[in-house]
């Protein structure tokens, strides 16, 4: 053995051999036998995290029954109060659209149907007055006016109501730009149609123009937007609270655990606090089904018995308005337009528009019947379908009569004149015969809208109160388990 001289320096140690991995001096392992964490620069190990040392010490208390006792009273309080933030959460969202759907949505629904019905009518009652010659009725003016008033109002209400920057919001400008172009080709036609100058009807022709081709389709497409805006409102109101019904599952299923447990660990039936907090959530859970399939059964009433009766009525006003334009067209023009339906036939242009409006007419009518589910639905729709057969007839008497060159016959039959011995003028005009489809149409609207107003008030009131009742409820559910296991660990002091 080699002695080293007192007070020399140790002897290096042998070089390592290429390839030799250096040995490290081996970490101590606390007792916990986890190994510990490499020192810092100053030789003391570094400070644990909060979360770490909060882990270790739920770990610690889960070995003890009064560790586990707080931890279930923690997580049955956790799961109860999310039970009933969740419901109270959903259910407002619900309660929000359903109230949409009745003050917002279907009445901007219907209001953008009488932006197109009014522009329809005004377009209507222009040329039944221009029919009527110089002589223009009063009656005929003061419709006209009043249906573009009607118009102009609807577009300021649904300029209010669109969403800056939307396709809505769009149209509507594009309409008001338009409307003032509109009524000024309509008091040049009238004006020539005074004067007896042939250029009046040229003015009218264009005038309907612009209303067919570029006014309708532009009203029709916020009416389409709006509908969309109201069935969005209806698929969120009936839309199932899945995550609170499957939060209220899984926190009774807690609750009657625990009380299970505390049976099978003490052998005492009941745990007044636990009981409380079960007896709140059950009731909460039964509220929440139990309202949101009431709100949900009426409001699917309000839409299958309202909504789509409304829809198919403003349909029908509508080609009842674009027919009876279309019928006046056809004695205005005297054949001047024509339109090519299929290879070499040619046929007048609004007489056959007036065909394909009659079509969809009686279609929609007969649907309306069909969704009707009362007299007081039903008996204006016959009325309506009844008057428009009359008018059919009628307008096929005065086609013929015009396609025999009886020109004034056929506008007698029309817009209502003396009988001729070879005339049918004196029998009722189809004048009168849209006034009454038209009026026929109107009161149906109204029972419609009257019936699609208690149905979806009946199913907003079925969820009033929930998303409050849910959220004090669980909160008293909440107290009840941290107050049932309290009087658990009372027993271990």
């Amino acid at each position: 053995m080699t002695h080293t001289p007192k007070g020399s320096a140790p002897p290096p140690a042998p070089p390592a051999s290429p390839g030799a991995i250096p040995s490290v001096p081996p970490q101590a392992t606390p007792a916990s036998g986890f190994p510990r964490s490499p020192a810092g620069p100053d030789g003391e190990p570094p400070r644990r995290t909060a979360f770490a040392e909060g882990l270790d010490q739920v770990r610690a208390a889960a070995t003890t029954e009064p560790g586990r006792l707080r931890i279930i009273g923690a997580v049955l309080a956790l799961l109860v109060v999310a039970f009933g933030s969740v419901t109270a959460w959903q259910m407002n969202d619900r309660a929000t659209a359903a109230d949409d759907v009745l003050t917002s949505s279907q009445p901007l629904s219907s209001a953008a149907a009488g932006v197109y019905s009014s522009l329809a009518d005004a377009n209507t009652a222009a040329s039944s007055g221009f029919l009527a010659g110089g002589q223009e009725t009063p009656e005929s003016r003061v419709r006209y006016e009043r249906e573009i008033g009607e118009a102009a109002d609807g577009l300021a209400t649904a300029a209010a109501a669109s969403e800056p920057g939307s396709e809505s919001e769009k149209r509507v400008a594009e309409l008001n730009a338009l409307l003032p172009k509109y009524k000024g080709l309509i008091e040049r036609a009238r004006a020539n149609n005074r004067l007896g100058y042939p250029l009046g009807g040229a003015y009218l022709r264009y005038a309907n123009s612009i209303m067919q081709d570029q006014m309708l389709p532009k009203a029709q497409k916020i009416y389409y937007n709006e509908n969309r805006r109201l069935r969005d409102d209806y698929s969120d109101a009936t839309s199932y609270p899945w995550a609170a019904i499957a939060l209220g599952a899984v926190a009774l299923g807690g609750l009657v655990w625990a009380q299970r447990r505390n049976y099978l660990h003490t052998n005492r039936v009941l745990n007044h606090g636990l009981v409380a907090a079960t007896v709140a959530s059950t009731v909460v859970l039964l509220w929440l089904v139990a309202g949101h399939t009431l709100a949900r059964s009426g409001l699917n009433d309000s839409y299958d018995h309202g909504v789509r009766s409304l829809t198919v009525l403003n349909d029908a006003r509508i080609a009842s308005l674009k027919a009876r334009g279309n019928e006046n067209l056809t004695l205005i023009s005297r054949g001047a337009e024509t339109e090519e339906i299929k290879k070499g036939v040619v046929v007048d242009k609004f007489d056959h528009r007036f065909g394909l409006e009659m079509k969809a007419l009686a279609s929609q009518l007969a649907t309306a019947g069909k969704l009707a589910d009362d007299d007081k639905g039903a008996e204006p729709v016959k009325a309506a379908l009844a008057g428009m057969e009359v008018w059919q007839d009628r307008h096929r008497s005065a086609r013929t009569a015009d396609e025999e060159g009886k020109y004034q016959c056929a506008l007698d039959q029309v817009i209502g004149g003396r009988a001729t011995p070879d005339c049918r003028a004196g029998d009722k005009p189809t004048g009168e015969c849209f006034d009454q489809v038209d009026a026929n149409l109107n009161t149906a609207l109204g029972h419609e809208t009257r019936e699609f107003e208690q149905a979806a008030r009946g199913g907003l009131d079925a969820m009033t109160g929930l998303p409050v009742g849910a959220a004090v409820l669980a909160v008293l559910a909440a107290a009840g388990a941290v107050l049932g296991i309290g009087r658990r660990l009372s027993e271990y002091r």
